[in-house]
């Protein structure tokens, strides 16, 4: 006959105290697990204020990682947009200078190579600009200071029996792009290669930068520059002394280290050096939103440190020696 085991006798029974609640709890239709007194079960689940706790941590850790994250992508969007100023400068100095190579003299009386700043007396009041000067931190005079200058160039450059006349200025009176760097440039024969360097001149006086033979290139353009060299790498400026042919100095109004000069008949300079300062995207469009011009020039002298400098110095080929004998 099968025993059974029942409370009474589990109740005076020799065993201990562990067993018998065990024992009691199976007699009683509960599990060992649960405590025999008070019948309270065993805890299976987290309290809220571990909930609370764990939430509270979890938030942290998204911040931190938001923050990362959106420093990161700054730091990403800001290098595409300084790649995206360094491609567009660099191909427009590969222009300039892949132009310069090609300048030839067409004889006579005719323009060969003109440069001159902006702000000269012989220059029109469509791109006459006021230079801009920046601070330059570290120097021991507070008051040194860097200026920026525009040049605007014209020359011939021949390719087989066709004379093409480029031109190179930038417009600082422009309401819609900020100081943006245009290139003129016609195709023609020898006999009217002459006609070309007045062309480029009233292009610029009634202000034609819609028109088909200038295309604009770069903004942001806040130096350019254009040196000549003879065959020995002396500058050519007004105050070249050595002996030379066809050339005729013009005194700009900025600087008296800036020379502007006539190039005509059978002389060219042995070598050009062009310039280009461009100021990063980012300065570019803070001063675009500045409506007060004083506060925009305030704002931009400020930012010597985000002007991108390109500089080369070209060989011109075609050059005649004999000019500068």
């Amino acid at each position: 006959m099968k025993k059974t085991l029942s409370g009474w006798a589990v109740a005076n029974s020799q065993w201990p105290i562990e067993e018998k609640a065990a024992a009691c709890a199976v007699i009683n239709g509960r599990s060992a697990s649960q405590s025999a007194i008070g019948n309270v079960p065993a805890r299976s689940a987290f309290s809220l204020v571990e909930i609370l706790v764990v939430v509270s941590l979890l938030s942290l850790v998204v911040l931190v990682l938001m923050s990362v994250f959106n420093s990161t992508q700054t730091a990403f969007r800001a290098g595409v947009t300084q790649t995206d100023v360094l491609e567009s400068s660099r191909m427009a100095m590969g222009l300039i200078t892949a132009d310069l190579k090609l300048m030839a003299a067409a004889g006579g009386t005719t323009t060969n190579l003109f440069a001159l700043d902006n702000n000269s007396s012989a220059t029109y009041a469509s791109i006459a600009y006021a230079p801009l000067t920046q601070s330059l931190p570290g120097e021991a005079n507070p008051n040194t200071q860097r200026t920026n200058l525009l040049n605007y160039c014209f020359f011939l450059t021949k390719n087989g029996l066709t004379w093409t006349g480029i031109g190179y200025v930038v417009n600082p009176t422009n309401t819609t792009f900020y100081y943006p760097l245009y290139r003129y440039a016609v195709t023609t024969n020898i006999n009217s290669a002459g006609s070309l360097y007045n062309d480029f001149l009233n292009k610029i006086l009634t202000g034609q930068w819609t028109n088909t033979t200038l295309t604009h290139l770069v903004d942001g353009v806040v130096d350019f520059r254009l040196h000549a060299y003879d065959p020995n790498g002396y500058p050519l400026t007004a105050n070249y002394l050595l002996p030379r042919q066809n050339i005729a100095f013009v005194n700009p109004a900025t600087t008296a280290s800036e020379g502007g000069y006539i190039f005509y008949s059978n002389s060219l300079p042995a070598a050009v050096e062009i310039q280009i300062g461009v100021l990063e995207d980012r300065v570019l469009k803070r001063a675009l939103s500045i409506p007060v011009a004083s506060a925009q020039s305030n704002y931009l002298a400020q930012q010597v440190g985000h002007v991108r400098i390109f500089r080369q110095r070209v060989t011109i080929p075609n050059v005649d020696r004999t000019v500068y004998q």
